[in-house]
């Protein structure tokens, strides 16, 4: 008898485990961001340079999760929240806001943490922040929020067309530096109580390690081409339109073009990611 009983038991629990694993709550993620974000479901558009981006390769590792990609090509902090009321944002457990790349590329205005906290609107960056901020609050006040900073860059050449081509965060745009919008950014999670993943100063993702080199003409050489590591390629000219793109397969490294992620990017994203997305949906 004692046996059938322990055998019954254990019956019962394995039972129970596996109606569990079964029942799993599902838990949805909307994901706001610029072309890093929207390049996740257009692999197509980088070449088939990359296979996977963050949100996929965190999903695969959170059973139940369901990902809804609001990654806008391009657009800036100030753009999303001037569309805010017109994305057909939903009512999620988790909202990721990965913004501010573009904003500093543009010019904008970052503004002060007061123009965050006084709601004063998007005219500059910490203004916008605060408008999205509270349109996800007005859909679930009970979401989990995290916000992630921008990563440095590198001199970026669009490999659809190279004459959309940027320089890098080693140097300031408009006298702002990428890096004071990465601390505006964490400057807001503080005082919000909202996890931050800090890409910019993440070691894996500094200047040299983006791309493994930049392919020029060496003007020393009368147009040789040669493989220029970082920093060694800043100020070295690049012409659209006769030089060959920059950046071929072997240059790639956390980078496919001195901006946007490959692969070897993406994990490191998501690895940073992860972890923050299984705490807030535990």
């Amino acid at each position: 008898m004692k046996t059938i009983l322990s055998f019954l038991r254990i019956a019962l629990l394995s039972f129970i485990l596996l109606l569990a694993a079964f029942s799993q709550r599902e838990h949805t993620w909307v994901a706001i961001g610029d072309s890093i974000t929207y390049l996740n479901d257009h692999p197509s558009e980088t070449g088939n340079r990359i296979t996977k981006g963050y949100m996929t390769l965190v999903q695969q590792q959170v059973p139940g999760l369901h990902v809804i990609n609001q990654g806008h090509n391009g657009w800036t902090a100030g753009r999303i929240a001037d569309s805010i009321h017109n994305l057909g944002l939903v009512k999620a457990d988790l909202y990721t806001i990965f913004l501010g790349t573009n904003d500093w590329w543009r010019g904008r205005p970052l503004g002060s943490f007061a123009d965050y906290k006084n709601n004063s609107g998007n005219a500059t960056v910490n203004g916008s922040f605060r408008i999205i901020i509270n349109k996800l609050k007005a859909l679930n006040p009970d979401a989990q929020i995290i916000l992630i900073t921008p990563m440095p860059r590198v001199d970026f050449v669009y490999i659809n067309n190279p004459k959309n081509n940027a320089w890098g965060s080693y140097r300031d745009k408009e006298g702002q530096h990428l890096e004071q919008f990465a601390n505006a950014i964490k400057a807001i999670g503080r005082a919000e109580g909202i996890r931050v993943v800090d890409l910019y100063h993440e070691k894996k993702l500094a200047h040299k390690n983006l791309v493994r080199f930049k392919r020029l003409k060496d003007p020393q050489t009368a147009g040789a081409y040669r493989n220029y590591s970082y920093p060694d390629f800043i100020g070295v000219p690049f012409n659209p339109d006769t030089d060959e793109y920059p950046y071929p397969l072997d240059a790639v490294a956390m980078t496919y073009d001195g901006l946007h992620p490959s692969d070897k990017g993406y994990e490191v994203i998501a690895g940073k990611l992860l972890p923050l997305i299984r705490k807030s949906i535990q």
